[in-house]
């Protein structure tokens, strides 16, 4: 039973980073890309439904999540510059196997980023 999750995790302040603002997308091989969902992460830096693709929407193909880092700092009070060094982070990843699981964290600073396929 596949599915995609992710989990972000604010770094500068120790905690979750509830209230992230985070678009999936479907890339085509042509450039273009359809956006699958929209969310705002919860207390634990998770989507509150659960799985982004479950089993039955979980299809092989490109994606990419993309997260509003600056939107999010600047909402935690953090100063910011104008323009952002980091003003979204957009991942983009494959899913080969459907039937996998797919975890996509996010540890995320004003400067800095990391991501892994997680567990």
């Amino acid at each position: 039973m596949g599915h995609l999750s992710t989990h972000v995790l604010d770094t500068m302040n120790g905690c979750p980073a509830a209230g992230m603002r985070v678009t999936l997308e479907a890339l085509d091989g042509n450039g273009g890309a359809r956006t699958i969902k929209t969310l705002t992460l919860n207390s634990d830096g998770r989507n509150d439904g659960g799985p982004l693709l479950n089993a039955e929407t979980m299809a092989a193909g490109r994606y990419r999540l993309t997260f509003a880092v600056a939107a999010y700092f600047r909402e935690k009070g953090v100063n910011l510059p104008e323009p952002a060094f980091l003003d979204v982070v957009p991942l983009e990843f494959g899913i080969a196997d459907a039937n996998g699981h797919y975890h996509v964290p996010l540890l995320v600073s004003p400067w800095a980023y990391s991501t892994y396929r997680g567990s």
